[in-house]
């Protein structure tokens, strides 16, 4: 297949409460939209809360079973698709973080832990209790999508962050590491990585910027994930090398420029090393 869509929520035409605030049932949604089953990209962010059916749920290569109470949280650019029973159903969220942000004012989306780390799981399973609790909000929310009432965008996003805070609040326990300091540090050494991957690929450029050592750094990593800063980075450089892979139009040497990898077999070999595969082994056996 060729270049994979990127959609805007302008893409998608039911109880669209503005340009940047989708809100709909899942069933609704896809009935009107059934193009989301194949594998695309959003540039909005993205909740999705399942309360019939089965299914799976592929997430930039890794796959999530669907069941009555997962919940999916997306950030922009992630690619996804769906396989789904003929019976699901749920409600589903889009909003830009430009409204987010802006309603909010001193407050980000892009704060809450679950969206802040290619690391950070983008699924929850509520019980019965718990799923009882948390639709309840999902509910009042497109409700007032379809109603007339005054300060509706408002209402709308005021009950979209009590959602974010008891998404949070189930989240931090599970996945929130023990040490706030080295959380911070974490965070920016991978908004660095989002930033300048391309071009760098040495962890000593990134301690730089973050005015600290590469011992220190390492030490970072290692304790909050287990893992090398140069592992962080080789591991972003191989999702994103996953994801331009699926546009046929691309030849492998040309995804090799494009994340500035001149020697076109160090790459392959990286790749294979990094994934089991060839890049060329990746894409035949890619599922669209």
């Amino acid at each position: 297949m060729g270049k994979l869509p990127i959609y805007g929520i302008s893409n998608f035409n039911y109880n669209t409460v503005n340009s940047e605030l989708y809100v709909n049932t899942f069933k609704n949604h896809l009935t009107d939209h059934s193009f989301i089953e194949k594998p695309h990209r959003h540039n909005f962010y993205l909740l999705v809360l399942f309360t019939h059916g089965t299914g799976i749920h592929e997430i930039d290569f890794d796959r999530y079973n669907i069941k009555r109470g997962s919940l999916f949280m997306l950030r922009p650019g992630q690619i996804h698709n769906w396989e789904l029973s003929d019976d699901i159903d749920g409600y589903i969220v889009f909003y830009s973080q430009e409204t987010y942000n802006l309603h909010f004012g001193n407050k980000k989306i892009e704060d809450y832990s679950f969206y802040q780390s290619v690391k950070s799981s983008p699924e929850l399973f509520y019980d019965e209790k718990e799923l009882q609790d948390i639709e309840v909000y999902f509910n009042l929310m497109k409700k007032e999508s379809e109603s007339v009432k005054s300060k509706q965008k408002e209402a709308i996003l005021n009950l979209l962050d009590i959602i974010n805070i008891e998404i949070s609040r189930k989240y931090l326990p599970v996945n929130n590491h023990k040490t706030p300091i080295y959380n911070h540090k974490i965070n920016q050494f991978e908004k660095l990585i989002d930033l300048h991957f391309k071009s760098e690929k040495s962890p000593s450029f990134y301690a730089s910027k973050m005015s600290i050592t590469l011992k220190h750094l390492n030490r970072i990593c290692k304790t909050i994930l287990n893992k090398t800063a140069t592992e962080l980075i080789t591991e972003r450089v191989i999702l994103e090398a996953k994801r331009l892979l699926i546009d046929q139009n691309k030849s492998i040497s040309q995804i090799a420029d494009e994340l500035n990898y001149e020697n076109y077999s160090y790459f392959a070999k990286l790749f294979k090393k990094e994934t089991g595969n060839s890049p060329s082994e990746f894409r035949r056996n890619l599922i669209l």
